[in-house]
């Protein structure tokens, strides 16, 4: 695999995630007050895996088609 392909892929990944697993609940959210922002969360998150989900099928194919045993 080309090194720059992959380090385009993680630039692409890294801007949109920035701090997407490091985000920590605020008081609002840990008392259960924060009813509405739960679905927009969860949406968020449904977001990023759906982006390294992609990002991994991505990689996936190329080593399929690089891979000539």
């Amino acid at each position: 695999m080309d090194t720059e392909t992959l380090r385009n892929w993680i630039r692409a990944a890294g801007g949109r995630r920035a701090g997407a697993h490091s985000t920590p609940l605020s008081a609002a959210q840990a008392d259960g007050d924060g009813v509405q922002a739960e679905p927009a969360a969860a949406r968020k998150r449904i977001r990023e895996l759906e982006e390294e989900r992609d990002i991994l099928r991505k990689a996936a194919r190329y080593f399929v088609t690089e891979t000539h045993w």
